[in-house]
């Protein structure tokens, strides 16, 4: 099967053309039919409200909310993507799918202007190193008990996986080290 990359808004093509690299067919989702074909899902970054209201008005947070319910199909989100897979959003209402067990900081290091790259230590992925690279990036301030703390960048969450989902602060599809990819890919077995 497939791995279908939600292409509403963000950077879908990126995770596209890194599943490619993986040897990993992808297919972009915009639509709950779309759904059916697929044994994975990326949820990129982007703007999370956007992307949110875009998944609210065509009933595709409804469908990937009951799809990993009952399917329990891995999904990996980035950047808005970790923003859009959590239970809450510290200090804001914003509708989410609430699938993983974390609290998550909305443009937690800054502005678009800061935006930086860092070379983390990923339990499990490294060594060596991963250049994560952060862009208006979230990061986690709660976690479950059953949340993974993968990675973590200034005392701060910034890679973490519950179950079958994997979130990341940063944007692995904008590098060319394709080992996160990776190791989502292996969650699918």
């Amino acid at each position: 099967m497939k791995v279908g990359v939600l292409a509403l808004q963000g950077a879908f093509r990126e995770h596209l053309e890194m599943l490619k690299q993986c040897g990993q067919e992808g297919i972009v989702v915009k639509t709950k039919a779309e759904l059916k074909q697929i044994s994975g899902l990326i949820i990129p970054g982007g703007e999370s409200t956007a992307i949110g209201k875009l998944m609210n008005s065509s009933q595709l947070d409804e469908a990937i909310i009951h799809l990993y319910n009952h399917t329990n199909i891995p999904i990996f989100g980035t950047c808005a993507g970790m923003i859009l897979l959590a239970k809450k959003i510290k200090g804001q209402e914003q509708s989410t799918l609430g699938l993983m067990d974390i609290t998550v900081q909305r443009n937690a290091f800054g502005r678009q202007i800061e935006s930086f790259e860092a070379d983390l230590d990923i339990t499990g992925i490294t060594p060596p190193s991963f250049k994560g690279i952060f862009i208006r990036a979230p990061y986690i301030t709660e976690a479950g008990e059953g949340v993974q703390k993968l990675a973590y960048f200034n005392q701060n969450i910034v890679l973490a996986r519950e179950g079958n989902i994997l979130v990341s602060s940063f944007h692995p599809e904008l590098g060319s080290d394709l080992r996160i990819h990776q190791y989502f890919l292996r969650m699918k077995k």
